[in-house]
């Protein structure tokens, strides 16, 4: 006769020595994040404290110190650095993407605005890099600041008008379409009358 505790372990998963409990796998996931997160803080730190110079020194030199170029770059870089990200992130929402690729399309998103955030960080910085950089700014790049915000906003507006009138344009195809089908069922002849019609056709007399 078989031993009943026996047969009541036949098909569960053995708990060894090796094998990791529930808790045990969330609390190295909680590990695992925490310490991305810090890597993350690190890294920031460190970029926080070097690109807004590096960044005020390059518009510097593309402005040299010229009002007009100043607006000129700021506008471009403002209006291309917010246009395109809008129109990479929306592509998040194409349903043959899994979740993984949704993010990864965001974050490159995101990351194509890198300009845009620069001058942003200089800008609303508080830390002594966006300081010095918001000085090199106004002194030798004057215009280029308030350029890139009317640039963005630009941007971003033109990009949803454009993604609203892909929207509407492939609405009305899908209407066309339907519509086209509707008509071809119309005027279809029913099933069944061709052959009704061949059924009681008259043989013409033989000679």
């Amino acid at each position: 006769m078989a031993d009943p505790a026996k047969s009541q372990d036949v098909g569960q998963p053995s708990q060894g020595p090796g094998t990791r409990t529930g808790a045990e796998i969330w609390v190295r996931r909680i590990v695992v994040v925490l310490a991305l997160v810090v890597i993350a803080l690190v890294i920031y730190g460190v970029l926080a404290a070097a690109l807004p110079r590096w960044w005020s020194r390059r518009v510097a030199d593309q402005v040299d110190g010229r009002m007009t170029v100043g607006v000129f770059w700021g506008l471009f870089y403002g209006f291309v650095f917010s246009f395109l990200p809008v129109l990479v992130a929306w592509q998040a929402r194409r349903p043959f993407l899994k979740w993984p690729w949704k993010i990864a399309v965001v974050v490159l998103g995101v990351a194509l605005a890198a300009p845009n955030w620069l001058t942003l960080s200089i800008s609303l910085g508080q830390n002594s890099a966006s300081d010095a950089g918001w000085i090199k700014l106004v002194n030798d790049a004057p215009g280029f600041q308030w350029a890139t915000l009317f640039g963005a906003v630009a941007g971003v507006l033109a990009a949803l008008a454009l993604i609203v009138l892909m929207f509407e344009s492939g609405r009305r195809k899908r209407q066309v379409s339907k519509l086209r089908n509707e008509l071809a069922e119309r005027d279809a002849p029913p099933a069944g009358t061709a052959e009704s019609n061949d059924l009681h056709r008259e043989d013409p007399p033989h000679a």
